[in-house]
């Protein structure tokens, strides 16, 4: 399971199909794709805000057993 939280830059690049920075923005801002701006200027993308979340493995619940024997209930 990733466990990334955010979009790499690689992955925002492929989504928005450019590599610069301003139109990254402008393609985030008119489909209303949830964003901030890191301290560089680039965007940063939360995985749940496109829709990218991985479901969380399921524990196997072992099946119900009595601790008490046979001849305890008798």
């Amino acid at each position: 399971m990733s466990e990334k939280l955010c979009l790499t830059k690689d992955e925002i690049k492929a989504l928005t199909r450019t590599p610069m920075k301003a139109r990254q923005l402008q393609f985030l801002r008119q489909n209303g794709i949830r964003h901030y701006i890191d301290g560089h200027g680039w965007p940063v993308v939360l995985r749940a805000a496109v829709g990218i979340i991985e479901p969380a493995p399921v524990a196997k619940v072992p099946e119900w057993r009595s601790n008490k024997t046979v001849s305890d209930l008798d």
